[in-house]
């Protein structure tokens, strides 16, 4: 009987646990679902930004998830058309580890005063295993129990991200290959991973009370589960630099509150407490999250100027 409860348990675990990251930075971590948007957010026309992200979800609850994302992407446009970048994911929820790792590419269509469409792909690796730490009952563990594995197979992400003046729209598709991480000689261990669907939206409201409106959100499902963040933000400018502070709304799962700050153009910190409004509200003491961005931009090439000595 134990042996069956087991096999259901990893079974569910496989089909049902397709849910990608939920992050509160969402409007930092573009890339990493719409390779489109890659290096659109960098206004300097060869400049190179880090994103790095860190969550602990549902404080407290014992297997909750943990993630970390890091976005390194470029806007090279001095060089040559397109943004490149690279991104990086890793999620542990109990004993399962996942590990994401892709190369994006975005190519930007002018679209006239309208502003620019960028279409963009993103191609790497997905790693997925268990490394199970089990106190069995009896000094002789139990066969049936999954032991330490990991599988390695390809990851296609594709993208459409459109950019206006104040406004910005778009729609991706993750796990395209929907790839399947074959545990050892157990069905019940195998990893399916499921392609996710993802509209994005923002629009910016300058000059307010002093300062900048921007309300953003995310929708994702897999056409299984479906979820949705609706962010506004009010950022003043402090002396030149950008100090905000936002609510965020998480279908069925939290409120959000979220504070940052801007000490010179190339740095921006933030950090977001969520507030769990589900039925794990009574157990988390809810869901932290710490962003850091920072970014390098090249200078101009020095203009050269040619004088002829008899017009000095």
């Amino acid at each position: 009987m134990r042996n069956i409860l087991w096999s259901l348990l990893f079974l569910s675990f496989s089909v049902f646990s397709q849910q990608d990251k939920l992050i509160t930075h969402f409007m930092y971590d573009k890339m990493s679902i719409n390779p489109g948007s890659t290096a659109f957010d960098i206004t300097n026309d060869a400049g190179i930004c880090g994103t790095s992200i860190y969550r602990n979800q549902w404080d407290k609850v014992n297997g909750a998830p943990n993630s970390a994302v890091l976005n390194v992407e470029a806007n090279l446009s001095r060089f040559f058309p397109g943004g490149i970048g690279i991104s990086f994911y890793h999620d542990a929820i109990g004993f399962a580890r996942q590990n994401n790792v892709l190369l994006n590419y975005s190519y930007p269509l002018s679209l006239g005063n309208a502003g620019t469409l960028g279409i963009g792909i993103g191609v790497g690796i997905m790693n997925y295993g268990m490394k199970p730490d089990w106190v069995p009952p009896t000094s002789n563990p139990d066969p049936s129990l999954p032991t330490d594995w990991s599988a390695v197979n390809l990851d296609l992400n594709f993208g459409l991200y459109f950019k206006g003046k104040n406004y910005y729209a778009g729609f991706s598709s993750t796990h395209l290959s929907e790839s399947l991480m074959e545990g050892p000689n157990n069905l019940a261990e195998n990893f399916q991973s499921a392609r996710h669907y993802y509209l994005m939206g923002g629009k910016s409201f300058p000059d307010i009370a002093g300062g900048d409106i921007d309300v953003q959100t995310l929708l994702r499902t897999d056409m299984v589960k479906f979820s949705a963040d609706i962010n506004a933000r009010y950022i003043y400018d402090l002396s030149g630099n950008d100090l905000w502070g936002g609510l965020s709304y998480r279908t069925s799962d939290a409120i959000s509150f979220m504070v940052g700050y801007s000490p010179m153009k190339e740095l921006s910190v933030g950090y977001s407490y969520d507030l769990t409004i589900n039925k794990l509200a009574s157990i988390s003491r809810g869901s932290h999250e710490l962003f850091v961005k920072y970014c390098i931009y090249i200078p101009p090439p020095p203009i050269q100027k040619i004088h002829h000595p008899r017009w000095l």
